[in-house]
């Protein structure tokens, strides 16, 4: 158990989510849908060190936020889910990146995400969690419309058309 500053809920949230890197790591895992720690270390956008990686990872499976367990797949590998805690931070993640967008140097197509949800409201944050339960939980999903899936493409959307509008010799060092 963690010893608390104090016991008012901002203090206890930040306590849990307010250092550098465990949002970051959830968000991956959320609109990435990354769960192997390979994933979450080669696809960070801010470059992750492995080590701060691997105790962002202990610390948020400690904690509750994330569940760790076997990849039947391989021996050597571990898959990571989101718990039903870090599901619920989806309206967190929807009004920090709506907070983001308006008052920092956002880029287009790291915004987009941002975007969406914020103009879907609750309603969008309800089917992406129940999407997540599915996803990481094993729920039985209760739509055939898929949040992750028109996040997703609006990012490679607007990645593409901020691509197209780059100089051709800017382009081809874009992978």
């Amino acid at each position: 158990m963690l010893d608390n500053r104090s016991g008012c809920p901002i203090n206890l949230t930040m306590e849990v989510i307010g250092d550098r890197w465990s949002l970051v790591v959830i968000r991956d895992m959320m609109f990435g849908n990354r769960r192997h720690f390979r994933e979450l270390l080669e696809n960070s956008m801010e470059g992750i060190a492995s080590n701060i990686l691997s105790a962002r990872l202990k610390h948020l499976v400690d904690i509750g936020l994330l569940s760790r367990s076997d990849d039947p797949s391989h021996k050597q590998k571990v898959i990571y889910s989101l718990s039903e805690s870090a599901i619920q931070l989806v309206p967190v993640m929807a009004t920090i990146g709506a907070w983001g967008r308006r008052h920092r140097p956002a880029t287009r197509e790291l915004s987009i995400r941002a975007q969406l949800l914020e103009e879907g409201g609750p309603e969008l944050w309800e089917g992406f969690m129940d999407e997540l339960r599915v996803l990481h939980l094993g729920a039985s999903p209760k739509s055939e419309f898929s949040v992750l899936q028109k996040l997703t493409e609006a990012f490679q959307a607007a990645a593409e058309a901020t691509k197209s509008e780059l100089p051709s010799s800017d382009r081809d060092k874009i992978k």
